[in-house]
């Protein structure tokens, strides 16, 4: 591997750590990832790569909600055999969360393509402001809403915050989490809730992307970078994501605001 090629794989692996750093918290991983990559002077990624640091991200999340994944399915299926009602609870987080992804996933097939042809950095510094404004508000919240305590509204409301995050600059963790917040969720929940939602659609766009990915015209020679971002990827979120999980449990979402605030500024400044 020449000089050249092993600097693009040390770029690409940046890419993936700051993908995998920046998809758990509220900061937008895909406006970081286009800032990343504008910085490093690697211009957009293209849609395969997306895929790839997408796929890696969702396999750190089904790795640590693994628990909770496999609860959630057993006891649905027990609750549609046997009505159980030792069973319900879960059976209905789970229809909560259908109802919670459906906004994105009608918004996303329609509206994807759109996004992604009429983003700049002005707008992602904008949507980073919306971001920091929207956990400013919420830094204080203190809700009571349990998984047993979630209605349909409250599912269908987080739902559309997540379709909101289509937008490059808008946190997806992050407006997921506000919007379970501002709906009563306490923080657990709405940090559960918004992880949870996260998957489907996920790993809807994985599913839809796939086809794309094996076309790639260059695989034989963007395997060693891609894979390295890849793994840089997996790695990093599983770190991020612990990470804020803990941030969550002691309530300091408030600085990810500031953050937000700071790198939108510099975004105008600068871009």
């Amino acid at each position: 591997m020449g000089e050249s090629e092993i600097i693009y794989t040390i770029k690409m692996i940046i890419i993936g750590l700051v993908q995998g750093f920046t998809e758990p918290i509220p900061v937008s991983s895909s406006g970081h990832v286009m800032i990343a990559s504008e910085i490093l002077g690697l211009g957009e990624q293209g849609f395969t790569f997306a895929i790839l640091t997408n796929t890696a991200s969702l396999l750190a999340i089904l790795y640590i909600y693994r628990q909770d994944i496999v609860r959630l399915i057993s006891n649905s299926i027990h609750y549609l055999k046997t009505k159980s009602h030792r069973y319900k609870s879960d059976f209905r987080f789970v229809c909560f969360i259908v109802i919670g992804t459906i906004p994105a996933g009608v918004l996303g097939i329609l509206l994807n393509d759109y996004i992604a042809e009429n983003v700049s950095m002005t707008t992602i510094a904008a949507m980073l402001f919306v971001t920091g404004i929207a956990l400013w508000f919420i830094r204080n919240v203190k809700g009571t809403k349990g998984e047993r305590d979630i209605s349909t509204k409250d599912a269908f409301i987080v739902g559309l915050g997540q379709a909101v995050a289509l937008t490059p600059g808008i946190s997806r963790s992050g407006a997921t989490i506000i919007s379970a917040m501002a709906v009563g969720m306490k923080q657990d929940t709405a940090l559960r809730f918004a992880f949870m939602l996260y998957i489907p659609v996920s790993l809807g766009g994985v599913i839809l992307g796939f086809s794309d990915f094996l076309n790639e015209p260059n695989k034989s020679d963007l395997a060693i970078p891609y894979l390295s971002a890849f793994i840089a990827t997996v790695l990093m979120t599983y770190f991020a994501m612990r990470w804020f999980m803990g941030i969550m449990k002691n309530g300091k979402l408030v600085y990810f605001s500031y953050y937000c605030f700071i790198v939108g500024t510099l975004l105008f400044i600068f871009f």
